[in-house]
């Protein structure tokens, strides 16, 4: 079993139930289950062990034009794919030449330029979203400056959600000013080891937090 030195836990476990207690209406919610995640991070010691008033995932962004590290950024979150839907009627579309596949190709990057236009126009410096992004996609959202991360669990996501103040949107088409989240202040990759990790870090009212255990190797964090 992991054991936290007892005054190292304790103040990271109080400091976890103040971060993540809302008042609404009278009533105290504290969700630890939702909104407080441990995270086990070899290497290090027990004593590096610490509390993230924000979110991390376990990711990196998804082309190498990327920018890895954003001061104040500003934050989209999506439950929605950047890649391309057939529509029933093509579905079984046969090609009966090439300038079918061309066409084809046109609609599949038309499709995807205008759910990325979507995006741009919100001006975003980061797009989390919880399904996949397609080459093209990524393309595109690197040529306009924005950091992608991509196929985050659901969890994960109501966690960067509370912490940053984002809203979480279904369909790129309902993007608006008031979704995007401005409370984090720094957004970086950092590679720990061999993994790479995605901090969503100072954030500035976060209402969700993560637990970073450390250890010499796997089997002490187990």
């Amino acid at each position: 079993m992991f054991i936290l030195r007892s005054d190292l836990a304790c103040q990271i476990s109080l400091d976890a139930v103040q971060t993540i207690i809302v008042d609404e209406n009278g009533r105290r919610e504290i969700d630890i289950k939702r909104y407080a995640r441990f995270e086990k991070i070899p290497g290090g010691s027990v004593e590096d062990s610490y509390l993230l008033k924000g979110a991390m995932l376990n990711k990196d962004v998804v082309h190498s034009k990327m920018k890895r590290r954003i001061e104040n950024p500003r934050i989209v979150l999506l439950d929605c794919s950047l890649e391309y839907k057939k529509g029933e009627s093509q579905t079984s579309l046969e090609f009966s030449g090439e300038p079918d596949f061309t066409r084809m190709l046109q609609l599949e990057e038309e499709s995807i330029r205008t759910m990325c236009q979507d995006i741009i126009a919100v001006k975003p410096d980061v797009v989390v979203t919880e399904k996949g992004i397609s080459d093209v996609a990524a393309h595109y959202l690197a040529a306009a400056g924005i950091s992608a991360v991509r196929r985050t669990k659901k969890s994960d996501n109501n966690r960067i959600s509370r912490a940053t103040g984002a809203t979480i949107v279904n369909d790129t088409a309902d993007l608006k000013e008031e979704d995007v989240g401005t409370g984090c202040g720094l957004f970086e990759i950092r590679k720990i080891g061999d993994e790479y990790y995605t901090f969503f870090d100072q954030c500035r009212n976060p209402k969700a937090c993560t637990i970073i255990l450390r250890g010499a190797n796997k089997d002490v964090l187990n």
